[in-house]
């Protein structure tokens, strides 16, 4: 058949086929890597004020050849970089989650399945088996590693807080030895809240600028609130929160004017304030959660990340969502590797 033919039976395709049929083809030609566009951007982003050492952290260094990359589709070739410091050598990659990947003309379209939410082995379907399931498991939790690096900015002006709870899980670990495994999540031995619970804080400004984070098991505590978003407020924001006492205490102690509202919804809105959108936030993230069928408390801050990242974009599958998001997980340092995060244990 002719290129002519193909490129006519092309056009007939929809947007998905005419994705697919880009995937396959990718897939297939040799020396094919991640966007050039996005490497280049990864570069300029991590070296904008310069090279700098991943080792060391100083700016001694030069340019030191390239070097290829053997993958499933051919050689790469990738610039390298020494330290003259403390003579390591590093490339652009270095230290990020696609640091040694032998397929690095799948991770866009992992990107995409991570976006739209997909089950790992429903990606890995998508990615016609070409990795496992267990494998990707691990590029999910680099990546999720980087996001969950994003720093939260300061709050302005209003600032809602609230917690909410999820079961403490210790999905895919064998030998339990405090209790019976539980089926498909389970439920807490006692009611209400409990050990058995891990509690999780979302603090939102009207701005949409968003903290969640993993404060421990059992009841929220003064002391754990001043060290998730301490360093987040100042004396011109305004609490809005729930009745329990422990923000009523830290917002004393910090001297912040405050809003309760008690949990019976006799009474949600005074005026502007009310805590309406943290508990929207809460409601977005327990729906979202629920594919998941339950997630090991270790991974949970990832988790977290890893809704907060798509929340704010919106749930856009979108080219340049795709890009932004592969590049934002390349520039925070991420040296987990397979073993780490396999052993790794929730020490909240």
């Amino acid at each position: 058949m002719e290129l002519n033919e193909l490129k006519k039976l092309a056009d007939t395709l929809d947007d998905n086929g005419k994705r697919e049929l880009i995937y396959f083809l990718q897939s297939r030609a040799k020396g094919v890597s991640v966007p050039v566009r996005a490497i280049d951007e990864i570069h300029e982003q991590k070296h904008k004020d310069g090279l700098v050492c991943p080792n060391c952290k100083t700016h001694s260094v030069v340019r030191f050849g390239k070097y290829a990359v053997k993958t499933r589709t051919g050689e790469v070739k990738r610039q390298r970089y020494r330290c003259k410091s403390c003579l390591q050598t590093f490339n652009d990659l270095t230290n990020t989650p696609l640091q040694r990947t032998r397929r690095p003309h799948i991770w866009v379209r992992f990107i995409e399945c991570m976006i739209e939410g997909y089950s790992l082995r429903k990606c890995a379907e998508k990615l016609n088996c070409e990795v496992t399931h267990v494998t990707l498991f691990y590029w999910r939790h680099k990546i999720l590693s980087a996001l969950k690096q994003i720093p939260t900015e300061a709050f302005q002006d209003i600032v809602e807080m609230d917690e909410t709870y999820f079961l403490y899980s210790e999905k895919g670990k064998r030998n339990i030895a405090e209790r019976k495994p539980r089926k498909r999540g389970g439920k807490a031995k006692y009611r209400g809240i409990s050990h058995d619970q891990v509690c999780v804080l979302v603090a939102r400004d009207r701005q949409k600028m968003t903290y969640s984070g993993v404060l421990g098991r059992g009841r929220i505590r003064t002391t754990k609130l001043d060290e998730a978003i301490g360093g987040h407020l100042s004396d011109s924001n305004v609490l809005c929160t729930d009745s329990w006492r422990a923000f009523s205490s830290y917002a004393n102690s910090k001297g912040l004017a405050h809003y309760r509202f008690k949990s019976d919804g006799k009474q949600r809105v005074k005026g502007v304030y009310h805590i309406q959108n943290a508990n929207s936030y809460h409601s977005r993230l327990k729906k979202w959660m629920d594919r998941f069928n339950g997630v090991a408390t270790k991974y949970l801050q990832h988790y977290l990340a890893w809704f907060r990242y798509l929340d704010s974009k919106e749930y856009e599958n979108t080219a340049s969502n795709k890009k932004n998001m592969l590049v934002k997980s390349c520039l925070f340092t991420v040296t987990d590797t397979n073993a780490k995060l396999r052993i790794s244990a929730y020490s909240c």
